[in-house]
């Protein structure tokens, strides 16, 4: 491999890198910071990439299409954190992935949204450091957001809600509004990562925002430990990585994956973030 080309799948390997970690950040504070099991994050991914891209496509600026990406994917985040009042733990489980299935549905028979085939020749503003610079600096600023949420009032309050919703509501905190605002937060996490990704790529198609794109990011926050802002950031990036450093991993991603998450819930349930408090008695925040 030149040297070009190994500095362009470098570039390649940590925008896509950063890109996990914004999506891995906004699913942690759905279901780290506040409890709400979700299984349908791709499709937020997915309306955010959508979105923007058909925004491009129509002729609007882009840091205005991202944004339009980030708010759709948000406003339906609002709609399932709805949902969410009314149903927990393994039923709310059923109902984000219920929302994952009923996107692709809708943009595999869509020919405005391009059905199977996606949406292609997207408008694309910038160069391969351009997005990488945009993806992780985004990520560095969820990062900072997620630390900032968890150590608020906020946090605390999300905290109440994942503990015991019946004691936090009788201590006066709005539960409903705590539970709507993680899924807005994470949801709206989910659609900027998808904007990025569709100008970035310049082509999207229904299959990037599957179940299985979905279960990946879930195992990041697992395999990271869930509730840890470092420790998810960590599992993104090991995830990222494993498939690029060893190739065979990409033939058996799911079997690897499944195997990794089976050995961090026999073993470590607090993921690496718990082994490393558990090793050295250091808490990552």
């Amino acid at each position: 491999m030149s040297e070009g080309n190994r500095w362009t799948t470098t570039l390649s390997v940590a925008t896509f890198a950063a890109l996990n970690v914004i999506l891995a950040i906004g699913l942690n504070l759905i279901s780290g910071f506040c409890g709400q099991v979700s299984l349908g994050h791709a499709a937020f991914y997915g309306l955010g990439a959508y979105a923007a891209a058909l925004a491009s496509v129509a002729g609007v600026p882009f840091p205005l299409a991202i944004l339009g990406g980030v708010l759709v994917a948000g406003a339906f985040g609002i709609v399932v954190g709805f949902a969410a009042l009314r149903v927990r733990e393994d039923f709310l489980a059923i109902v984000t992935m219920g929302v994952g299935f009923l996107f692709l549905g809708v943009v595999r028979k869509q020919p405005w949204l391009g059905a199977e085939m996606g949406i292609a020749k997207i408008p694309s503003p910038l160069d391969k450091w351009g997005y990488a610079a945009l993806a992780i600096g985004a990520a560095a600023a969820l990062v900072l957001l997620s630390l900032h949420v968890r150590r608020s009032w906020m946090g605390r309050a999300f905290g109440a809600v994942a503990q015991d919703e019946d004691a936090a509501r009788a201590i006066g905190i709005d539960v409903a509004g705590y539970k709507i605002a993680a899924f807005f937060i994470g949801t709206a996490a989910a659609g900027l990562a998808g904007g990025i990704y569709a100008h970035m790529t310049q082509l999207i198609i229904p299959d990037t925002f599957n179940f299985i794109q979905s279960i990946t990011i879930l195992a990041m926050v697992v395999i990271g430990g869930i509730g840890s802002t470092y420790g998810v950031v960590v599992g993104a990036i090991l995830l990222t990585l494993m498939p690029e450093l060893f190739r065979f991993i990409n033939d058996y991603k799911l079997l690897v994956y499944g195997a990794l998450l089976l050995a961090v819930m026999r073993f470590s349930p607090g993921g690496l973030a718990g082994l490393v408090q558990r090793a050295f008695g250091v808490r990552l925040a």
